[in-house]
Protein backbone atom coordinates (compact mmCIF):
# COMPACT_ATOMS: atom_id res chain seq x y z
CA UNK A 1 0.00 0.00 0.00
CA UNK A 2 1.22 3.22 -1.04
CA UNK A 3 1.84 5.67 2.23
CA UNK A 4 2.40 9.48 1.27
CA UNK A 5 3.59 12.43 3.79
CA UNK A 6 1.05 15.50 3.86
CA UNK A 7 3.30 17.51 1.63
CA UNK A 8 2.67 14.89 -0.96
CA UNK A 9 -0.69 14.58 -0.52
CA UNK A 10 -1.32 18.31 -1.53
CA UNK A 11 1.37 17.67 -4.70
CA UNK A 12 -0.61 15.57 -5.62
CA UNK A 13 -3.93 16.73 -5.21
CA UNK A 14 -2.37 20.08 -6.99
CA UNK A 15 -0.94 17.70 -10.17
CA UNK A 16 -4.33 16.05 -10.27
CA UNK A 17 -6.36 19.37 -10.40
CA UNK A 18 -3.70 21.90 -12.60
CA UNK A 19 -1.94 19.32 -14.81
CA UNK A 20 -4.31 16.10 -15.64
CA UNK A 21 -7.45 18.54 -15.69
CA UNK A 22 -9.48 17.21 -12.67
CA UNK A 23 -11.60 19.94 -11.34
CA UNK A 24 -10.99 20.70 -7.40
CA UNK A 25 -14.37 19.95 -6.46
CA UNK A 26 -14.80 16.50 -8.37
CA UNK A 27 -12.04 15.57 -6.18
CA UNK A 28 -14.20 16.78 -3.45
CA UNK A 29 -17.21 14.97 -4.23
CA UNK A 30 -15.69 11.87 -4.63
CA UNK A 31 -13.85 12.14 -1.62
CA UNK A 32 -17.02 12.52 0.49
CA UNK A 33 -18.87 9.73 -1.67
CA UNK A 34 -16.26 7.43 -0.76
CA UNK A 35 -16.38 8.87 2.95
CA UNK A 36 -20.08 8.64 3.27
CA UNK A 37 -19.77 5.22 2.32
CA UNK A 38 -17.02 4.15 4.69
CA UNK A 39 -19.55 5.99 7.72
CA UNK A 40 -22.21 3.69 7.05
CA UNK A 41 -20.60 0.27 6.50
CA UNK A 42 -18.90 1.69 10.09
CA UNK A 43 -22.09 2.93 11.59
CA UNK A 44 -25.06 1.78 9.47
CA UNK A 45 -27.04 2.34 13.20
CA UNK A 46 -26.91 6.40 11.97
CA UNK A 47 -29.91 5.47 9.50
CA UNK A 48 -31.82 5.98 12.04
CA UNK A 49 -30.26 8.50 14.06
CA UNK A 50 -29.28 11.74 14.36
CA UNK A 51 -25.45 13.02 13.10
CA UNK A 52 -23.85 16.22 13.81
CA UNK A 53 -20.83 17.56 10.95
CA UNK A 54 -18.17 20.06 12.88
CA UNK A 55 -17.24 21.57 9.26
CA UNK A 56 -14.06 23.98 9.55
CA UNK A 57 -13.47 26.93 6.73
CA UNK A 58 -11.14 25.09 4.44
CA UNK A 59 -11.09 21.91 2.20
CA UNK A 60 -11.73 19.68 5.24
CA UNK A 61 -14.99 21.82 5.63
CA UNK A 62 -15.73 21.17 2.71
CA UNK A 63 -15.47 17.59 2.31
CA UNK A 64 -18.06 17.67 5.34
CA UNK A 65 -20.32 19.50 3.49
CA UNK A 66 -20.39 16.99 0.84
CA UNK A 67 -21.16 14.27 3.45
CA UNK A 68 -24.16 16.25 4.89
CA UNK A 69 -25.74 16.21 1.59
CA UNK A 70 -25.05 12.95 0.64
CA UNK A 71 -26.46 11.51 3.96
CA UNK A 72 -29.36 13.73 4.15
CA UNK A 73 -30.28 12.00 0.65
CA UNK A 74 -30.02 8.63 1.93
CA UNK A 75 -32.87 9.63 4.86
CA UNK A 76 -30.03 10.51 7.90
CA UNK A 77 -31.19 13.30 10.06
CA UNK A 78 -28.27 15.22 9.55
CA UNK A 79 -27.14 19.07 11.28
CA UNK A 80 -23.83 20.90 10.37
CA UNK A 81 -22.02 22.92 12.50
CA UNK A 82 -19.44 26.17 10.59
CA UNK A 83 -16.83 26.87 12.49
CA UNK A 84 -16.86 30.69 11.54
CA UNK A 85 -18.91 32.80 9.04
CA UNK A 86 -20.33 30.97 5.49
CA UNK A 87 -18.35 34.18 4.13
CA UNK A 88 -15.49 33.24 5.45
CA UNK A 89 -15.37 29.14 3.29
CA UNK A 90 -13.50 30.16 -0.16
CA UNK A 91 -12.81 27.97 -3.27
CA UNK A 92 -14.57 24.28 -3.89
CA UNK A 93 -15.83 23.98 0.12
CA UNK A 94 -17.88 26.90 -0.48
CA UNK A 95 -19.27 25.37 -3.64
CA UNK A 96 -19.87 22.77 -1.63
CA UNK A 97 -21.57 24.84 0.98
CA UNK A 98 -23.89 26.45 -1.46
CA UNK A 99 -25.32 23.27 -2.20
CA UNK A 100 -25.86 21.85 0.79
CA UNK A 101 -27.45 25.31 1.37
CA UNK A 102 -29.64 24.37 -1.78
CA UNK A 103 -30.59 21.28 -0.72
CA UNK A 104 -31.97 23.11 2.72
CA UNK A 105 -29.59 21.88 5.05
CA UNK A 106 -29.59 22.99 8.37
CA UNK A 107 -25.87 24.58 9.43
CA UNK A 108 -25.54 26.39 12.65
CA UNK A 109 -22.53 28.93 12.66
CA UNK A 110 -20.15 29.65 15.87
CA UNK A 111 -18.86 32.64 15.89
CA UNK A 112 -18.52 33.60 19.73
CA UNK A 113 -18.05 31.98 22.91
CA UNK A 114 -22.30 31.70 23.31
CA UNK A 115 -21.87 29.78 20.37
CA UNK A 116 -19.37 27.29 21.54
CA UNK A 117 -20.99 27.21 25.08
CA UNK A 118 -24.40 25.80 23.15
CA UNK A 119 -22.06 23.22 21.67
CA UNK A 120 -22.03 19.93 24.18
CA UNK A 121 -26.13 19.88 24.14
CA UNK A 122 -25.70 19.44 20.61
CA UNK A 123 -23.16 17.00 20.69
CA UNK A 124 -24.87 14.68 23.55
CA UNK A 125 -27.69 14.59 21.17
CA UNK A 126 -26.05 13.29 18.58
CA UNK A 127 -25.69 9.61 17.32
CA UNK A 128 -22.18 10.10 15.66
CA UNK A 129 -20.15 13.44 15.29
CA UNK A 130 -18.33 13.71 12.29
CA UNK A 131 -15.02 15.40 12.28
CA UNK A 132 -14.03 17.98 9.30
CA UNK A 133 -12.41 20.73 11.37
CA UNK A 134 -8.31 20.59 10.37
CA UNK A 135 -7.14 18.49 7.40
CA UNK A 136 -3.80 16.97 7.00
CA UNK A 137 -2.67 20.73 5.97
CA UNK A 138 -2.48 21.31 9.70
CA UNK A 139 1.78 21.95 10.82
CA UNK A 140 0.98 24.05 14.13
CA UNK A 141 -0.06 23.33 17.65
CA UNK A 142 -3.74 23.74 18.43
CA UNK A 143 -4.75 26.45 20.31
CA UNK A 144 -7.39 28.32 22.30
CA UNK A 145 -10.55 27.97 21.09
CA UNK A 146 -9.71 25.39 18.68
CA UNK A 147 -8.25 23.37 21.78
CA UNK A 148 -11.46 23.60 24.01
CA UNK A 149 -13.75 22.51 20.61
CA UNK A 150 -11.54 19.39 20.35
CA UNK A 151 -11.33 18.62 23.99
CA UNK A 152 -15.19 18.84 23.48
CA UNK A 153 -15.20 16.51 21.04
CA UNK A 154 -13.30 13.89 23.00
CA UNK A 155 -15.39 14.83 26.16
CA UNK A 156 -18.42 14.14 24.28
CA UNK A 157 -18.78 10.41 25.17
CA UNK A 158 -20.38 10.15 21.69
CA UNK A 159 -18.42 8.00 18.61
CA UNK A 160 -16.76 10.32 16.20
CA UNK A 161 -16.14 9.49 12.32
CA UNK A 162 -12.85 11.80 11.23
CA UNK A 163 -12.90 13.07 7.79
CA UNK A 164 -9.53 12.48 6.01
CA UNK A 165 -7.18 12.65 9.61
CA UNK A 166 -8.73 13.37 13.03
CA UNK A 167 -8.34 17.70 13.27
CA UNK A 168 -5.15 17.97 15.63
CA UNK A 169 -3.46 14.53 14.45
CA UNK A 170 0.18 15.17 13.15
CA UNK A 171 -0.09 13.30 9.51
CA UNK A 172 3.70 12.90 9.34
CA UNK A 173 4.44 11.92 12.64
CA UNK A 174 1.34 10.53 14.41
CA UNK A 175 1.53 13.00 17.26
CA UNK A 176 -1.24 14.93 18.82
CA UNK A 177 -0.44 18.66 17.51
CA UNK A 178 -1.42 19.60 21.48
CA UNK A 179 -4.35 17.98 21.17
CA UNK A 180 -6.31 16.11 18.24
CA UNK A 181 -9.54 14.33 18.08
CA UNK A 182 -9.96 10.79 19.05
CA UNK A 183 -12.31 8.89 16.20
CA UNK A 184 -13.25 5.63 16.15
CA UNK A 185 -12.85 5.75 12.29
CA UNK A 186 -11.34 7.93 9.59
CA UNK A 187 -11.76 8.09 5.95
CA UNK A 188 -8.82 8.79 4.30
CA UNK A 189 -7.84 10.65 0.79
CA UNK A 190 -5.82 9.14 -2.23
CA UNK A 191 -3.61 6.93 -0.15
CA UNK A 192 -3.32 6.84 3.45
CA UNK A 193 -0.70 9.19 5.63
CA UNK A 194 2.15 7.94 7.53
CA UNK A 195 0.87 9.40 10.54
CA UNK A 196 -2.07 7.10 10.47
CA UNK A 197 -0.29 3.98 10.07
CA UNK A 198 2.31 4.57 13.30
CA UNK A 199 2.06 5.01 16.78
CA UNK A 200 0.59 7.17 18.26
CA UNK A 201 -1.34 8.02 15.45
CA UNK A 202 -3.31 4.44 14.94
CA UNK A 203 -4.90 4.93 18.26
CA UNK A 204 -6.44 7.92 17.13
CA UNK A 205 -7.60 7.27 13.87
CA UNK A 206 -9.22 3.92 15.00
CA UNK A 207 -10.94 2.12 11.84
CA UNK A 208 -8.66 3.50 8.88
CA UNK A 209 -10.44 3.23 4.81
CA UNK A 210 -8.51 4.81 2.49
CA UNK A 211 -11.04 6.37 -0.63
CA UNK A 212 -9.99 6.55 -4.20
CA UNK A 213 -10.66 10.03 -5.00
CA UNK A 214 -9.12 9.56 -9.15
CA UNK A 215 -5.72 10.58 -7.88
CA UNK A 216 -3.90 10.89 -11.70
CA UNK A 217 -1.60 8.22 -12.48
CA UNK A 218 0.97 10.60 -13.91
CA UNK A 219 0.80 12.85 -10.82
CA UNK A 220 1.54 9.71 -8.63
CA UNK A 221 4.89 8.80 -11.31
CA UNK A 222 6.14 12.21 -10.76
CA UNK A 223 5.50 12.33 -6.78
CA UNK A 224 7.10 9.21 -6.45
CA UNK A 225 5.90 7.95 -2.99
CA UNK A 226 8.71 5.90 -1.53
CA UNK A 227 6.51 4.63 1.81
CA UNK A 228 5.01 1.39 1.87
CA UNK A 229 2.63 -0.24 4.43
CA UNK A 230 3.66 -3.87 3.53
CA UNK A 231 0.91 -6.14 2.82
CA UNK A 232 0.85 -9.65 2.93
CA UNK A 233 1.25 -10.45 -1.03
CA UNK A 234 4.23 -8.03 -1.22
CA UNK A 235 6.31 -9.97 1.52
CA UNK A 236 5.12 -13.40 0.10
CA UNK A 237 6.76 -12.46 -2.84
CA UNK A 238 10.30 -12.45 -1.83
CA UNK A 239 9.73 -15.60 0.16
CA UNK A 240 12.86 -17.88 -1.58
CA UNK A 241 12.16 -20.85 -3.52
CA UNK A 242 13.96 -24.10 -3.15
CA UNK A 243 14.33 -25.90 -6.53
CA UNK A 244 13.72 -29.63 -6.47
CA UNK A 245 17.62 -30.37 -7.16
CA UNK A 246 18.64 -27.60 -4.42
CA UNK A 247 20.69 -29.35 -1.28
CA UNK A 248 22.44 -27.36 1.62
CA UNK A 249 25.09 -26.03 -0.52
CA UNK A 250 22.65 -24.25 -2.59
CA UNK A 251 20.45 -22.68 0.62
CA UNK A 252 23.04 -20.37 1.79
CA UNK A 253 25.31 -20.55 4.38
CA UNK A 254 25.47 -18.02 7.44
CA UNK A 255 27.81 -17.63 10.33
CA UNK A 256 26.92 -15.92 12.97
CA UNK A 257 29.08 -14.11 16.02
CA UNK A 258 27.22 -14.71 18.82
CA UNK A 259 27.39 -15.20 22.74
CA UNK A 260 29.46 -14.61 25.80
CA UNK A 261 29.71 -15.72 29.75
CA UNK A 262 25.89 -15.36 31.08
CA UNK A 263 24.53 -15.00 27.04
CA UNK A 264 24.58 -18.63 25.40
CA UNK A 265 21.16 -18.13 24.69
CA UNK A 266 21.25 -15.48 23.00
CA UNK A 267 23.50 -16.87 20.45
CA UNK A 268 21.64 -20.41 20.38
CA UNK A 269 18.07 -18.66 19.91
CA UNK A 270 20.10 -16.53 16.79
CA UNK A 271 21.26 -19.64 15.23
CA UNK A 272 18.11 -21.53 15.68
CA UNK A 273 16.24 -18.98 13.60
CA UNK A 274 18.83 -18.88 10.62
CA UNK A 275 18.15 -22.59 9.96
CA UNK A 276 14.30 -21.93 10.78
CA UNK A 277 14.33 -19.74 7.71
CA UNK A 278 15.98 -21.88 5.64
CA UNK A 279 19.56 -21.71 5.71
CA UNK A 280 21.05 -24.59 3.91
CA UNK A 281 24.09 -23.85 6.55
CA UNK A 282 24.51 -22.33 9.80
CA UNK A 283 27.61 -21.97 11.44
CA UNK A 284 27.73 -20.30 15.25
CA UNK A 285 31.26 -18.91 15.86
CA UNK A 286 31.77 -18.13 19.47
CA UNK A 287 34.13 -18.18 22.91
CA UNK A 288 35.44 -21.95 23.06
CA UNK A 289 34.81 -21.79 26.37
CA UNK A 290 30.82 -22.14 25.67
CA UNK A 291 31.73 -24.59 22.71
CA UNK A 292 30.00 -27.83 24.63
CA UNK A 293 26.69 -25.41 25.63
CA UNK A 294 26.65 -24.33 21.46
CA UNK A 295 27.04 -27.77 20.54
CA UNK A 296 24.62 -29.51 22.54
CA UNK A 297 22.24 -26.65 22.28
CA UNK A 298 21.27 -26.85 18.49
CA UNK A 299 22.62 -30.31 16.45
CA UNK A 300 22.13 -28.88 13.40
CA UNK A 301 24.03 -26.02 13.84
CA UNK A 302 27.72 -26.21 13.32
CA UNK A 303 30.24 -24.50 15.62
CA UNK A 304 33.49 -22.51 15.73
CA UNK A 305 35.49 -21.98 18.82
CA UNK A 306 36.93 -18.61 18.95
CA UNK A 307 40.08 -17.98 21.08
CA UNK A 308 38.53 -16.12 24.58
CA UNK A 309 38.97 -14.76 27.68
CA UNK A 310 36.92 -15.64 30.32
CA UNK A 311 33.84 -16.50 28.31
CA UNK A 312 34.79 -13.54 25.47
CA UNK A 313 36.24 -13.95 22.01
CA UNK A 314 39.14 -12.04 21.30
CA UNK A 315 39.56 -11.04 17.78
CA UNK A 316 41.92 -13.06 15.56
CA UNK A 317 41.73 -11.75 12.24
CA UNK A 318 43.45 -14.76 10.73
CA UNK A 319 41.06 -17.28 12.44
CA UNK A 320 37.61 -14.78 11.09
CA UNK A 321 38.69 -14.53 8.00
CA UNK A 322 39.24 -18.07 7.76
CA UNK A 323 36.17 -18.73 9.07
CA UNK A 324 34.41 -15.98 6.19
CA UNK A 325 35.28 -18.28 3.59
CA UNK A 326 32.38 -19.88 1.87
CA UNK A 327 29.81 -18.17 4.10
CA UNK A 328 27.02 -16.22 2.00
CA UNK A 329 25.98 -13.73 5.38
CA UNK A 330 26.86 -12.90 8.71
CA UNK A 331 25.07 -12.03 11.71
CA UNK A 332 27.39 -9.82 14.70
CA UNK A 333 25.85 -8.95 17.74
CA UNK A 334 23.31 -10.94 20.19
CA UNK A 335 25.27 -11.62 23.57
CA UNK A 336 28.91 -11.42 22.17
CA UNK A 337 29.17 -8.10 24.63
CA UNK A 338 30.86 -4.69 24.00
CA UNK A 339 34.17 -5.15 25.17
CA UNK A 340 37.16 -3.53 23.01
CA UNK A 341 37.68 -7.21 20.64
CA UNK A 342 33.57 -6.75 20.09
CA UNK A 343 34.35 -3.52 19.03
CA UNK A 344 37.28 -4.75 16.72
CA UNK A 345 35.19 -7.40 15.46
CA UNK A 346 32.60 -5.35 14.58
CA UNK A 347 34.35 -2.57 12.65
CA UNK A 348 36.85 -5.38 10.86
CA UNK A 349 33.28 -7.12 9.25
CA UNK A 350 31.97 -3.96 8.25
CA UNK A 351 34.93 -2.46 6.99
CA UNK A 352 36.11 -5.55 5.20
CA UNK A 353 33.69 -8.33 4.44
CA UNK A 354 31.76 -7.66 1.27
CA UNK A 355 28.99 -9.70 2.70
CA UNK A 356 25.85 -8.53 3.82
CA UNK A 357 26.14 -8.48 7.44
CA UNK A 358 22.86 -8.35 9.66
CA UNK A 359 23.84 -6.31 12.79
CA UNK A 360 22.37 -6.81 15.90
CA UNK A 361 22.31 -6.04 19.71
CA UNK A 362 25.80 -5.40 21.36
CA UNK A 363 27.10 -5.07 18.06
CA UNK A 364 24.86 -1.57 17.85
CA UNK A 365 26.73 -0.05 21.33
CA UNK A 366 30.00 -1.09 19.67
CA UNK A 367 28.94 0.30 16.62
CA UNK A 368 27.54 3.48 18.25
CA UNK A 369 31.07 4.38 19.45
CA UNK A 370 31.77 5.08 15.93
CA UNK A 371 28.93 5.02 13.28
CA UNK A 372 31.57 6.87 10.58
CA UNK A 373 32.39 3.24 10.07
CA UNK A 374 29.73 2.61 8.31
CA UNK A 375 30.48 5.26 5.23
CA UNK A 376 33.96 3.08 4.96
CA UNK A 377 32.09 -0.34 4.66
CA UNK A 378 32.06 -2.55 1.74
CA UNK A 379 29.67 -4.94 3.46
CA UNK A 380 25.88 -4.33 2.53
CA UNK A 381 24.98 -3.70 6.68
CA UNK A 382 21.24 -3.95 7.92
CA UNK A 383 21.03 -2.89 11.43
CA UNK A 384 18.35 -4.00 13.78
CA UNK A 385 17.92 -1.56 16.59
CA UNK A 386 15.39 -1.10 19.27
CA UNK A 387 14.44 2.64 20.07
CA UNK A 388 17.34 3.09 22.81
CA UNK A 389 20.21 1.66 20.58
CA UNK A 390 18.77 3.93 17.83
CA UNK A 391 19.57 6.62 20.27
CA UNK A 392 22.73 5.68 21.12
CA UNK A 393 23.38 5.15 17.19
CA UNK A 394 22.37 9.14 17.11
CA UNK A 395 23.62 10.49 19.58
CA UNK A 396 20.57 11.64 21.34
CA UNK A 397 17.88 10.37 23.57
CA UNK A 398 15.32 7.38 23.05
CA UNK A 399 12.29 10.66 23.62
CA UNK A 400 13.61 12.13 20.59
CA UNK A 401 13.65 8.79 18.59
CA UNK A 402 9.87 7.98 19.23
CA UNK A 403 8.81 11.45 18.09
CA UNK A 404 9.79 11.12 15.04
CA UNK A 405 10.48 7.37 14.46
CA UNK A 406 10.00 7.88 10.27
CA UNK A 407 12.44 10.91 10.46
CA UNK A 408 15.12 9.11 12.24
CA UNK A 409 15.16 6.01 10.46
CA UNK A 410 14.76 7.51 7.50
CA UNK A 411 17.75 9.80 7.42
CA UNK A 412 20.16 7.55 9.30
CA UNK A 413 19.84 4.94 6.55
CA UNK A 414 20.61 7.39 3.82
CA UNK A 415 23.41 9.35 5.33
CA UNK A 416 24.83 6.14 6.27
CA UNK A 417 24.44 4.19 3.30
CA UNK A 418 23.14 1.04 5.03
CA UNK A 419 19.68 -0.67 5.41
CA UNK A 420 17.61 -0.49 8.99
CA UNK A 421 15.09 -1.55 11.02
CA UNK A 422 13.54 0.48 13.59
CA UNK A 423 12.32 -2.02 16.09
CA UNK A 424 9.06 -1.04 18.11
CA UNK A 425 5.41 -1.06 17.30
CA UNK A 426 4.58 -0.67 13.84
CA UNK A 427 8.49 -1.50 12.71
CA UNK A 428 9.81 0.62 10.49
CA UNK A 429 12.18 -0.37 7.49
CA UNK A 430 14.52 1.88 5.85
CA UNK A 431 16.54 1.85 2.98
CA UNK A 432 19.83 3.75 1.62
CA UNK A 433 17.53 5.01 -1.49
CA UNK A 434 15.28 6.52 0.71
CA UNK A 435 12.65 3.57 0.50
CA UNK A 436 10.72 3.43 4.02
CA UNK A 437 8.23 0.42 4.82
CA UNK A 438 6.21 0.25 7.64
CA UNK A 439 5.24 -3.09 9.39
CA UNK A 440 1.49 -4.06 10.58
CA UNK A 441 2.37 -7.28 12.13
CA UNK A 442 3.27 -7.99 15.61
CA UNK A 443 1.69 -7.79 19.18
CA UNK A 444 2.24 -6.96 22.76
CA UNK A 445 3.13 -10.34 23.73
CA UNK A 446 6.43 -9.96 21.89
CA UNK A 447 7.83 -7.65 24.70
CA UNK A 448 10.05 -10.83 26.01
CA UNK A 449 13.37 -12.10 26.26
CA UNK A 450 15.11 -13.33 22.93
CA UNK A 451 12.61 -11.51 20.30
CA UNK A 452 15.73 -9.84 18.95
CA UNK A 453 17.60 -12.78 18.43
CA UNK A 454 14.83 -14.55 16.84
CA UNK A 455 14.88 -11.94 14.19
CA UNK A 456 18.29 -11.55 13.95
CA UNK A 457 18.59 -15.10 13.12
CA UNK A 458 15.47 -15.05 10.58
CA UNK A 459 16.94 -12.14 8.93
CA UNK A 460 20.31 -13.71 8.65
CA UNK A 461 19.07 -16.95 7.30
CA UNK A 462 17.44 -14.79 4.40
CA UNK A 463 20.42 -12.93 3.58
CA UNK A 464 22.42 -16.31 3.32
CA UNK A 465 19.72 -17.47 0.81
CA UNK A 466 20.22 -14.46 -1.41
CA UNK A 467 17.58 -11.64 -0.36
CA UNK A 468 19.37 -8.20 0.12
CA UNK A 469 18.96 -6.34 3.43
CA UNK A 470 15.91 -4.54 2.43
CA UNK A 471 14.07 -7.72 0.72
CA UNK A 472 15.17 -9.77 3.93
CA UNK A 473 13.90 -6.80 6.35
CA UNK A 474 10.71 -6.52 4.73
CA UNK A 475 9.84 -10.45 4.82
CA UNK A 476 11.97 -10.75 8.09
CA UNK A 477 9.96 -8.27 10.11
CA UNK A 478 6.55 -8.91 8.82
CA UNK A 479 7.37 -12.58 9.17
CA UNK A 480 8.55 -12.32 12.82
CA UNK A 481 5.36 -10.17 13.59
CA UNK A 482 3.03 -12.49 11.57
CA UNK A 483 3.98 -15.52 13.54
CA UNK A 484 4.31 -14.23 16.95
CA UNK A 485 0.38 -13.26 16.09
CA UNK A 486 -0.49 -16.99 14.81
CA UNK A 487 1.08 -18.33 18.30
CA UNK A 488 -0.62 -15.47 20.39
CA UNK A 489 -4.30 -15.88 18.39
CA UNK A 490 -3.59 -19.73 19.59
CA UNK A 491 -2.34 -19.43 23.02
CA UNK A 492 -2.58 -15.94 24.32
CA UNK A 493 0.08 -13.13 24.25
CA UNK A 494 0.83 -13.42 27.82
CA UNK A 495 3.90 -16.07 28.07
CA UNK A 496 4.67 -15.58 24.54
CA UNK A 497 8.28 -16.81 24.11
CA UNK A 498 11.05 -16.00 21.45
CA UNK A 499 11.41 -20.12 21.08
CA UNK A 500 7.60 -20.32 20.29
CA UNK A 501 7.79 -17.99 17.38
CA UNK A 502 11.09 -19.44 16.06
CA UNK A 503 9.29 -23.13 15.84
CA UNK A 504 6.64 -21.09 14.17
CA UNK A 505 9.02 -19.90 11.41
CA UNK A 506 8.37 -22.68 8.51
CA UNK A 507 4.71 -22.48 8.78
CA UNK A 508 4.69 -18.72 8.67
CA UNK A 509 7.16 -19.09 5.45
CA UNK A 510 4.21 -21.93 4.31
CA UNK A 511 1.33 -19.52 4.99
CA UNK A 512 2.79 -16.68 2.57
CA UNK A 513 3.54 -18.59 -0.50
CA UNK A 514 0.22 -20.50 -0.09
CA UNK A 515 -1.27 -16.80 0.36
CA UNK A 516 -0.09 -16.58 -3.56
CA UNK A 517 -0.94 -20.11 -4.14
CA UNK A 518 2.64 -20.98 -5.51
CA UNK A 519 5.72 -22.29 -3.09
CA UNK A 520 7.95 -21.85 -5.76
CA UNK A 521 7.21 -17.70 -5.55
CA UNK A 522 11.06 -16.23 -5.57
CA UNK A 523 14.30 -17.88 -7.13
CA UNK A 524 17.03 -17.00 -4.68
Amino acid sequence: MIVVTAAESRRLDELTIQRYGTPGHVLMERAGAGATTALLEQFPHVRRKRVLILAGKGNNGGDGFVIARLLRRKGVRVEVVLLGRPAEVKGDAARALAAWQRARGAITTVTSDKDRAALPAKMAEAALLVDAVFGTGLNAPVEGRYADLLHMINASGVPVFAVDIPSGLDADTGTPLGVAVQAEATATFGFAKVGQLIYPGIDYVGALAVVDIGIAPEAVAEVRPQRRLLERQDVAALVPARAPEAHKGTCGHALIFAGSRGHSGAALMTAHAVARTGAGLTTLAGPASLNTVFSLGRPEVMTAPLRDVDGFLQFDEAQIRSLLEGKDAVVVGPGIGTHEDAQKLVRFLLREVGLPVAVDADALTCLAREPGVLQQARAHALLTPHPGEMARLMATDTAAVQRDRVGVAGAFARTYGCALVLKGARSLIAAADGGLWINPTGNPGMASGGMGDALSGILGGLLAQGLTPPEAACLGVYLHGEVADHVAARQGEIGLLASDVIDGVPAGLRRLCMHIGDVTSRTP
